[in-house]
Parts: structure tokens; sequence; C-alpha cells
């Protein structure tokens, strides 16, 4: 077992495919002042599409990514999305900004609260008596 948490490995999926549209469809829609929130955000929103379907999860499309490794790389997405506006210079840009920190947070919460397991169809372990 990997993690336990009240959300679901299949909703955790679901949530990334929504998250990585919405990166990719976000600089067409808001007025992203910043060709490199446009540029980081198409690549971010590529990046997330990509690991959500090739990861060993429920929604995986090509299964090849262990859970354990999707788990870190989730961590990283979210700092480097907190990050990014003020490592690339377009904090001064809200749209893209707002996005980009809502998204970390969020993505960092969400894989925080993820009922991840260690194998496809194996069941969550039981809770700790201890906890």
């Amino acid at each position: 077992m990997l993690k336990r948490g009240p959300i679901p490995a299949l909703v955790h999926g679901v949530i990334e495919y929504v998250a990585g549209v919405l990166l990719i469809v976000a600089p067409l829609v808001i007025e992203f002042d910043s060709i490199a929130g446009t540029a980081l955000s198409l690549i971010f929103g590529v990046a997330v599409l990509a690991l959500a379907a090739v990861t060993d999860m429920p929604t995986g499309l090509i299964p090849q990514v262990p859970v354990s490794a999707h788990l870190v790389l989730d961590f990283v997405l979210a700092v480097l999305l907190i990050a990014s506006p003020f490592v690339f210079g377009f904090s001064e840009s809200t749209a893209p900004t707002a996005l980009f920190i809502v998204l970390g947070i969020l993505h960092l919460l969400i894989t925080i609260g993820t009922r991840f397991v260690s194998a496809p169809g194996q069941a969550p372990a039981a809770p700790d008596p201890a906890a």
C-alpha cells in the first residue's frame, strides 16, 4: 500500500485529465499576457495528460508508470506549478499566475488526499488500528 486518503484513485485520474485539458485550453480562453505563461501552461497540460494516460491506475490508458513514481511526479508538478510564475518571470501577469498557483495548490491537496494502491485491482490496506 502506498497511501490512504478519502479520494479514490479513479477520481484522482479523472481530475488529472480535466486539469490537463484546462491547462491547455486556458491560454486560448483567458488572456495570458505572458508568452512564458502560455508556453508553460501548454507544456504542463500535455505533461499532465501524458502522465495520467501512462500511469498504472484505473484511468491509465497504457499502464507503464508505477503509481509510486506517479505520486512523486505529482508532488514535483504541484511545486513547479506554484513556483513557475516567479521562476519564469510572469508573476506580474495575473491570469496565468492565479491559474498556476491555484492549480498547484489543488493538485497538491488532491495528491495528499488520494487513496493510491500499489497494484491495479488491489484493495487498499485495512485501516491501521493504532491511527
